[in-house]
């Protein structure tokens, strides 16, 4: 199937989650280059493509929360999601928030309260940090408008997130990575799911992998969809075998 011929309509149900979730759903989000590269100059958006952002889009407008970790936050200059009248109504519709927050995840709560994270937003960023975090830069988040929950006592954790993220209802997550939160979450077994779209260019240089974690974790993953788009863009969805 090729994007194009899909309306977004069909975008939505393909990418839907599953129905009567009991606990969170962790969906990861990557782009790469067909050599493997997962930005350029060190960010991902050189890699986009019409029908990634197209995708992009839809699995935000699904996702109750966005995880993203806190280097991801800083190199891409992440703001908070935005939406309009007929996406709130959309989500409201069925039965989300109008508008997904986007949850930090840093163990040093190492964040700039007057980035765009803050200050580009139309609801606060949720911050899940340690209890080893400086007191003080988690008073300057909490009075730049974030929700700050300590979640972990030093190293946050996949299943601390599944906890955290369970207590607040919070269960369509999509994690836009970036790799080393991506290994954490492999490493403790809780990505259900993985988005990736194949951008068509190769780029060298040093650039990573889209998961990176200090071993090995091998996961049996089987495809629900393969679309292509006339460009060479290749979007693909797994699922946890």
């Amino acid at each position: 199937m090729r994007p194009p011929e899909l309306g977004d309509e069909d975008l939505r149900s393909l990418y839907g989650y599953p129905d009567e979730l009991d606990s969170p759903w962790f969906r990861v989000n990557f782009v790469s280059s067909i050599d493997g590269a997962v930005s350029v100059d060190g960010v991902s958006g050189g890699l986009g493509t019409p029908a990634d952002k197209r995708v992009f889009t839809v699995l935000r407008e699904l996702a109750d929360v966005i995880v993203v970790g806190a280097g991801t936050a800083r190199s891409e200059n992440y703001g908070g999601a935005h939406t309009d009248t007929e996406l709130a109504q959309r989500r409201t519709g069925s039965g989300l928030s109008a508008v997904p927050p986007i949850a930090v995840v840093t163990a040093s709560a190492r964040l700039d309260p007057t980035s765009r994270l803050f200050t580009d937003t139309t609801i606060p960023p949720l911050v899940l940090t340690s209890a080893a975090a400086d007191a003080t830069r988690l008073q300057h988040l909490r009075d730049a408008g974030a929700d700050v929950q300590i979640v972990a006592e030093r190293e946050v954790r996949g299943t601390d997130l599944v906890s955290a993220l369970d207590q607040r209802g919070l269960r369509r997550v999509l994690c836009e990575g970036g790799p080393g939160l991506f290994g954490t979450l492999l490493e403790d077994g809780v990505v259900d799911e993985l988005c990736v779209t194949t951008s068509p260019r190769l780029i060298g240089g040093t650039a990573g992998r889209i998961s990176l974690s200090p071993t090995a974790v091998p996961t049996s993953m089987v495809p629900r969809h393969v679309l292509a788009d006339a460009d060479g863009t290749l979007l693909t969805r797994w699922v946890r075998a």
